[in-house]
């Protein structure tokens, strides 16, 4: 296995051979597909940061995260979420399906 990129707390490997991807979350690996993976970063790309800092959108603080048709559940605070959202961005990037995200200034 190939590591695709290492963030804080996860770390995304590709396996050549069985044609599939690893996202280590530290106390469980998942395996996915491409189109797994595709729909994680829907997912995650989606969810908006901004409600965790509004105690009245989120007042717990924690976002839960199924994937892989509902087998996996996660429950990610703040920090955590930050560090998927950059896991995916760059993971995307270096696999070659995305590019650097434009800043566009005001």
């Amino acid at each position: 296995m190939n590591v695709i990129f290492q963030s804080t707390y996860y770390t995304l490997y590709q396996a050549n051979k069985e044609r599939c991807f690893y996202l280590d979350f530290g106390q469980k690996t998942v395996r996915m597909s491409l189109c797994q993976l595709l729909s994680l970063r829907h997912k995650v790309m989606s969810i908006a940061i901004e409600d965790h800092f509004d105690s009245e959108l989120n007042t717990h603080g924690f976002e839960i995260l199924m994937l892989c048709n509902k087998e996996h559940l996660f429950i990610l605070n703040t920090l955590e979420l930050l560090d998927l959202k950059n896991l995916v961005e760059n993971g995307f990037m270096a696999i070659g399906l995305s590019t650097k995200p434009m800043v566009v200034g005001q």
